[in-house]
């Protein structure tokens, strides 16, 4: 949500948060944020310093994160100077960075969200990276990173975005709902040991549905759904075809989630109203688990009684830990940046340790690189504060069969999200997407 910059990664929040962007954004920019006039030639201000332009979306306490970052770079870099351009919306932000990679008008380096990352690497338009970031120059070596989360930004071995901060998709849950509705065993204490089941998460959820509870938040989009579909033991993507629709194991996941969605055992945070949110519902306890990565704190920080809440990975068909699914964003570097080695430097710098330490620090998400670890557990929360960790190191950004075509997910999302407010049966939701994906992988 890397947020992914720890919450903007993940786009399906976004829509959740009111991202304005305040006068912070001209204080840290240094470019009124960013119009896209100037072209990528890195104009060089008087005393033969060199600009490095760079942009990402998201929301003032981003940008406020990211000034200190800025500034710390720009002590030590006293050559450089950088211009931090801001687009407040997610959906916004790709097409405008497209427009201005095809005009040559495009910063030196950027964010690219996992859900586009495919769509610029097929474009041609961002410099591959293996050698730089294996280079003596390089802050951050490409063993660093996770290899599930390189996703679309790796293809045919080279990589053409680092990831620069990740959110692993976890349940948070409130101990006082489940213990309410007659739980009483423990998530995490069952993940420990290796009884933490669907049958046993479905169990929990029917339990707080007869208890006039939620069962489950999720938001829309492919990791809750996914990771839904990987604890049924199915497949989404197999030798790249799209399975999700085929595989039984992924049917009856789709169909137990169309279920719940229909009795309310489940509810979609999309289309929830602002006064009965899902952060509003995991703290008055309406709800027992609510899907979502470490962003979560913050909502609970402000309103919840913090020992109350915990996390727990996905639940899997066995009890055995698999891969979850971890929202991602990447940094790239513009094929056509006339200051490449400057912006080279940007962004080894971004992205290697100390400087996820710096940006992190009091954010909402997790580090992509080894070795930052303490950012998670610093505070020792939650409890299972582990779990992020666990869930990153063998976790899997979107794939990148699915990231390489052009608004594949967020088309698959759309149509589940009728199927998931009951506008469209299953067989027909099943059938039709099948027939969208396969239309647009053909």
């Amino acid at each position: 949500m890397s947020f992914p910059v720890s919450f903007p990664t993940s786009k399906k929040f976004l829509a959740a948060a009111a991202l304005l962007l305040t006068a912070a954004t001209a204080a840290c920019s240094g470019s009124g944020g960013g119009g896209g006039g100037a072209a990528a030639t890195g104009d060089a201000p008087a005393g033969g310093k060199v600009t490095v332009r760079w942009s990402t979306w998201g929301s003032a306490e981003d940008v406020a994160l990211f000034k200190n970052f800025n500034d710390d770079f720009m002590k030590r870099h006293p050559n450089i100077v950088l211009k931090m351009e801001t687009v407040p919306k997610y959906d916004d932000y790709h097409p405008k960075l497209l427009t201005q990679l095809t005009s040559k008008t495009a910063p030196d380096v950027f964010f690219v969200g996992d859900d586009n990352i495919g769509k610029f690497v097929a474009a041609g338009v961002l410099a591959p990276l293996n050698d730089k970031l294996a280079g003596p120059d390089s802050k951050s070596k490409p063993e660093d990173f996770f290899e599930g989360i390189y996703g679309g930004a790796k293809k045919d071995g080279q990589i053409y975005g680092v990831p620069n901060d990740t959110n692993p998709e976890v349940l948070w849950y409130g101990k006082k709902a489940l213990k309410d509705a007659g739980i009483t065993e423990d998530p995490a204490e069952l993940n420990a040991a290796g009884k933490w089941t669907m049958a046993k998460y479905l169990e929990m959820n029917a339990k707080l549905k007869a208890a006039g509870k939620a069962g489950s938040i999720f938001w829309n989009w492919y990791g809750s759904t996914y990771s839904v579909i990987g604890g049924f033991g199915g497949k989404v993507w197999d030798g790249g075809k799209f399975v999700a629709t085929t595989d039984p194991k992924s049917r009856k996941a789709l169909e137990t989630l169309a279920k719940g969605y229909a009795d309310k055992t489940f509810l979609s945070a999309d289309v929830l109203p602002a006064s009965n949110s899902a952060s509003t519902q995991i703290l008055k306890g309406t709800a027992g688990f609510y899907a979502g990565g470490r962003w979560v704190i913050d909502a609970l920080r402000k309103g919840g009684d913090l020992p109350n809440y915990d996390i727990v990975p996905f639940p899997s068909e066995t009890g055995q830990p698999m891969p979850g699914a971890v929202a991602a964003s990447y940094l790239a570097l513009n094929k056509d940046s006339k200051n490449a080695k400057e912006a080279f430097t940007f962004l080894t710098e971004f992205v290697s340790k100390d400087g996820q330490l710096l940006r992190l620090k009091g954010g909402g998400a997790v580090p992509s690189i080894k070795g930052a670890e303490q950012v998670v557990l610093a505070d020792n929360y939650p409890a299972h504060a582990q779990t992020f960790l666990d869930v990153r190191d063998t976790g899997f950004a979107n794939y990148p069969e699915e990231v390489a075509v052009p608004g594949l997910t967020k088309d698959i999302n759309d149509h589940l999200l009728k199927l998931w407010t009951g506008k469209v049966p299953f067989e027909q939701a099943m059938t039709e997407l099948q027939t969208l994906v396969d239309g647009k992988i053909g």
